[in-house]
């Protein structure tokens, strides 16, 4: 047995552990398949809305408007201007024209909401990139930048109930935002271009209401070069090629976060394989890393039907990895985690966890990220904490009790000899936010709430969590309310003790 060493610890799920081994993984063998190529009736098309006010005749330029500051921002904890109030997002269709050898992008977003109070003015997330126009409901606006705040003046005002259809034209080459250590947003890795945005970095790419508390569809058409692959959130619905160019329509029906959303463009192979429950397994590897599945990603079906076992059915119709270069981690996506490539080709300098072990915790976020995403960034453990438990059930399942009970106990006493911040409150800064108490401390909250109420009252809570706030989102009192409920006993000692004391609590 070996104790836990300290592993570059993000938001993009590298995590520490354990005190035991694992054994390797099976051979894999994967069917390397096409893309559709015609168009089924799911499609969507990027149609602009129709509005019976009456059009403008002329282009509003750039102008100068007052920011109302209670509209910039959620008023969250952690990043009190990220997102804006006053509506919620429904939709959004983003159709980018991409350019991957300058790195560029021309963009063309509309975002369909509705108004959740008088609004004069609309406010969006959006950092850097030129906004060439802007129409509300069909009529042009007049809008003002003031840093990564978009501020638009519709021509009348949108009353409170009011559905609203924004578009916006844009164009540029994204920014990387640095929020916890390494590029953020649209990147740029050479022959392969990829979006990895927790957590406030979807803004760099497109104007979004940038938040995990305002989830939304989402549909993309991505033009590349011909000859290259685009992969994205949901389905795929279309590729229609073009005069040297191939457009790929994705469309992610359930809601997502937009720090969840993203695409992967590159000379890419799509390779599929049916997966439990009628769950569509498709992971897109960069071409020159050939047809056969990376060994960490074979056991993903056994991963789904352990999870859908304990956590309740998957929320989605499919699931995959996009491999990517240069990726110091993994990042959950939704129904699509960019997963580094240099991690899975470099295992046994790796250690542990396991590639296998990270590969798990991503598919755990699934129901615990994804489908219940944070009301706050401050409830980050929700996440993360709960994918390294669902990482070690995975340990568990694999290799048995007595696993399981080192690696919990390799954990705590990593910890017990580190000094860390509570996970129920970590800090704002990248580095705390997502430092490894959050995953640790996190899921050991977890163990110590099995300990407390037993198997079967702990996966009720979790199943029923991940069922009652499937699609949206939830926060850490609202949790703590549920497994009093379904436990029938008072929690508060024990997730406070492990959530907010400084000190950490005794091992049950």
């Amino acid at each position: 047995m070996t104790g836990p060493r300290r592993v570059s610890l993000v938001a993009l799920g590298l995590l520490l552990l354990t005190a035991c081994s694992a054994g390797g993984s099976p051979p894999s063998t994967a069917t390397s398949t096409s893309p559709p190529t015609t168009s089924p009736a799911t499609t969507t098309t990027l149609a602009l809305p129709t509005t019976t006010t009456p059009t403008s005749t002329t282009t509003p330029t750039t102008t100068t408007l007052p920011i109302d500051p209670a509209l910039a921002g959620l008023g969250d904890p952690y990043f009190p201007t990220l997102g804006n109030s006053g509506y919620d997002v429904v939709a959004y269709i983003v159709a980018l024209t991409v350019d991957p050898d300058e790195n560029t992008i021309e963009g063309l977003a509309l975002i369909s909401g509705w108004a959740t109070q008088d609004l004069e003015t609309l406010n969006f997330d959006l950092l850097g990139l030129t906004v060439d126009s802007i129409e509300v409901d069909g009529v042009a606006a007049a809008f003002t930048r003031d840093g990564a705040e978009l501020v638009v003046r519709p021509r009348w005002h949108i009353p409170v109930g009011t559905a609203f259809h924004v578009e916006v034209a844009y164009h540029g080459t994204p920014e990387n935002l640095y929020t916890i250590g390494f590029p953020l947003g649209w990147v740029d890795a050479g022959d392969i271009t990829y979006v990895v945005a927790e957590p406030d970095a979807a803004r760099t790419w497109f104007p979004a209401n940038d938040h995990p508390a305002d989830k939304a569809h989402f549909t993309f058409h991505i033009t590349v070069p011909a000859g290259l692959t685009v992969a994205a959130n949901g389905t795929l619905v279309e590729v229609v090629p073009g005069d040297g160019v191939t457009r790929f329509t994705w469309e992610m029906p359930e809601q997502t976060a937009t720090y969840l959303a993203t695409v992967v463009i590159g000379n890419l192979i799509r390779l599929e394989r049916p997966g439990p429950g009628g769950v569509l397994l498709r992971d897109y590897l960069p071409a020159d890393m050939g047809n056969e599945l990376p060994a960490p990603l074979v056991r993903v079906p056994e991963m789904l039907e352990l999870y859908a076992g304990l956590f309740g059915p998957y929320p989605f119709t499919e699931y995959g990895h996009a491999v990517v270069p240069g990726m110091p981690g993994a990042l959950e996506n939704q129904t699509l985690t960019a997963f580094g490539r240099e991690i899975l080709e470099d295992q046994g300098a790796f250690g542990r966890p396991t590639v296998e072990e990270i590969v798990a915790h991503e598919l755990a976020h699934q129901w615990f990220g994804d489908s219940v995403s944070p009301a706050t960034w401050q409830d980050i453990w929700l996440n993360e904490g709960f994918a390294t438990f669902a990482q070690w059930l995975w340990v568990e399942h694999d290799l048995g009790r007595e696993a399981y009970d080192a690696t919990i106990a390799g954990n705590y006493e990593f910890l017990a000899g580190a000094p860390h911040p509570p996970p129920g409150d970590p800090g704002p800064d990248g580095s705390q936010m997502f430092h490894y108490s959050v995953y640790l401390r996190g899921g050991l909250t977890l163990h110590a709430l099995r300990v407390e109420v037993g198997d079967d009252t702990l996966f009720a809570i979790l199943r029923s969590w991940a069922e009652r706030h499937a699609y949206g989102n939830g926060s850490t009192p609202e949790f703590i309310a549920l497994a009093e409920e379904i436990s029938g006993a008072d929690l508060t000692a024990l997730f406070d003790a492990w959530l907010y004391q400084a000190q950490l609590p005794a091992l049950p």
